[in-house]
Order: C-alpha cells, then structure tokens, then sequence
C-alpha cells in the first residue's frame, strides 16, 4: 500500500480490531461507503471510510475479515453522514447495520439551512476553504488493488464531515431547525432499515417514458426489459449499461408498428448487443408480436388508466406550500411534495394525526402545512 498518504487502510484482523477500539474511543464518528452499482448488476460495499478526529481510516470489506464487532462498535456511536440514505440502505443490506445513536446527515442539514442540496464538494470548499478531486467518484471500487489518488479521493468524503456538521448545526439552532433536522434523520434510520420487498412483477418493468403509450407497446416493453434485466444479470452489469430506458421505449414503438422487419433496420442498438444477445433481443420482440391481444399488459389499476382528475384544491394546495416554502427559504418539495399533496387532496384528513398518516408527513411538516391546508380544504 501507498505510505506518507493521509488514511490508515484497514485490510487485516490487525488493523481492523484496531480500528474498533478506536471507535470504541471515539465520541463520533463521520462515515461514507463506495459502492460498485455504476459496474456491476449486484451491488456491494467496496469501502467503507471512517473519520475521528483528525484520523482517517479506509475499512475494506472485500477482505474477507469478520466485521461484526466492527459494525457493533460503529452502531452505537453517533455518526455523521452526508446523503445518508444509499449509505444505510447498502450498510443494511450487507451488515444489517442500524445506528443506535444520533445521525447527522450534512447534505440534509444544507437543505435546511440553505434551501437546497448542496455537494460535499461544495461545503467542503466552503466550511474548510479546501477544493477537492472528485475525479474518482465514478472508479470501480470493487477492483483491487486501488489506486493511491482512488483511496485519498475516497478518505476525503469524511476528513472533513466533524467540521461541516458543526458549522450546519450551529446554523440550524440559529433558525430553530435543529429538531426538524434530527426528525428527518430518525424517519431516514427508520426507512432504510428495511430489506427490499418483492418486486411486484406487474410493475416492476414499467419504466419512465410509458405514460403515451398503449397495451400492446406494453407488450413489447416487457418482454424487452426482461431481455435486459437477464442479460445484465448474466454479465453483472448494470441495465443501463445493457440498454437504456430510452431505446427500450424506442424499440417498442417501431416494433409495433412493423412486422419481419430486421432490428438492424429499426433503432441503433448498443454496440454491445451483437451475436447471443442480438438473437435473444429478436426472439424477445418476436415474442411481444405473436402475443395475443389478451395477453397484453394492462393498465395499472390506481393510476395506470390515465391521470387522476384532482380538483382545483390541489392547484390551491401547491401555489400555498411554494408561497411558504418561499418564505421559509426552502425547496418547496422539502415542505411536502407533489405526490403527499395529491394524497392530502383526495383523502382530506382533518386532523394532524390523520395529515400524518395520509400525506406521510413528519411532525414539523405537518405543524407548517396544517394551518394552510385546513384554510383551502
């Protein structure tokens, strides 16, 4: 491994125990995780970085050690963050990791404080004055060995979370959002502590772009993306890196409106899609084009046969959140969002409790939105 570089990397029982009595140790601890999803169908945590004090520790799960002390130790410090949420899921997924204790999530905190999502990249420039490379964001991070620039990128991502929590917290006591801040983080421990349901297979291959198209495009789609999801599964790539959403509705379009023509013909396919996997996309759109009509996909019942007719309430409800929103400083989808405002619309709760229930909303959410709403419904 690299030497005179500003992270210990942790690959051995050795380092690893370590590691764990200095979180033992620590009063917090900032945490980040590099996954590999942008390179491979099934996702894993590749890094996990920690940071106390001025100490910068790179932890390697691909090293086939025994982490369960480790993940312990972690669980029950409070811990900094910044975009929380994929974090925990993948530290859920692979760990079933929980934090027992305070979480700061500093993008969060941004958003709060300053109305919008801001970079780590950003805060950093401007809590520590530092500038960072973030060239190796996209890097395989299941490939080893790694490279020095790829572990200092990596180490960066928490060296300087302990400073910036600090600077966003004093921000949010001054507007008197430390309590919102702390119930959004609760709700996100709780949601990302959860394994993944099922996948519903009648929506599971319903992609964005499908809202203009008819039952038998349905059909086409489909049967294509489950071409793709098998080929990807195959070659443990991402689907996207098999075919994008865009020509998978493309495809579907042309080919409906054909019969026996090639597919070299028909939309430019990937260059990837050649011999094997060329002749199971053809079989896959042969397929959908011999289908009966009684086979096809249906609409989905709720809001699959076209959009929901809301009332004027509605268009009422959006102008009074964005006109709060705006007097609060904030995005208004951080307020509510246009999905809860639909729901709140439709079911009219009366009371805060019920507000909660029906529009998911957290405690401040619905102590800003309550007044407002009552007024228009």
């Amino acid at each position: 491994m690299p030497t005179n570089v500003p992270f210990h990397y942790v690959d051995t029982p050795q380092t690893l125990e370590a590691v764990v009595n200095e979180i033992g140790r620590a009063p917090r601890v900032a945490v980040d995780t590099e996954a590999d999803s942008l390179h491979h169908y099934y996702e894993k945590v590749c890094l996990i970085q920690l940071s106390i004090g001025a100490e910068t520790y790179i932890v390697d799960p691909l090293a086939s050690l025994e982490y369960d002390q480790f993940v312990n130790a972690l669980s029950d410090k409070p811990l900094i963050f910044h975009g929380a949420e994929y974090d925990l899921r993948m530290l859920w997924a692979s760990y079933k990791f929980r934090p027992r204790k305070e979480l700061f999530d500093t993008m969060l905190a941004a958003q709060l404080v300053e109305g919008e999502a801001r970079s780590l990249a950003k805060l950093v420039e401007r809590y520590a004055g530092v500038v960072l490379n973030k060239q190796g964001r996209k890097s395989d991070w299941s490939h080893r060995p790694l490279t020095e620039k790829q572990l200092v990128y990596a180490g960066d991502d928490t060296r300087y979370l302990e400073l910036i929590a600090d600077e966003l917290r004093s921000e949010l006591d001054r507007l008197g959002r430390v309590d919102w801040h702390r119930e959004a983080c609760r709700k996100m421990i709780k949601v990302t502590g959860k394994d993944k349901p099922e996948p519903d297979p009648e929506r599971v291959w319903r992609i964005k772009g499908m809202k203009d198209l008819d039952r038998r495009h349905f059909a086409y789609v489909r049967e294509i993306w489950h071409w793709r999801e098998h080929e990807a599964q195959q070659s443990d790539r991402p689907p996207f890196k098999v075919m994008g959403n865009n020509l998978i509705i493309d495809l579907a379009l042309w080919a409906s409106g054909r019969k026996r023509h090639p597919l070299r013909e028909g939309p430019k396919l990937p260059r990837n899609c050649v011999g094997r996997r060329l002749a199971l996309l053809e079989k896959a759109i042969e397929t959908a084009r011999k289908m009966p009509e009684s086979d096809w996909p249906d609409f989905l019942r709720g809001g699959g046969n076209g959009p929901v007719e809301y009332g004027p309430e509605l268009d009422q409800l959006r102008a009074a959140c964005n006109e709060l929103a705006e007097r609060l400083g904030l995005e208004p989808s951080l307020v509510a969002s246009r999905k809860q405002l639909e729901a709140i619309s439709l079911v009219r709760p009366k009371t805060k409790k019920e507000f909660q229930k029906i529009g998911k909303l957290m405690d401040w959410q619905a102590d800003l939105l309550v007044p407002i709403v009552k007024d228009i419904l």
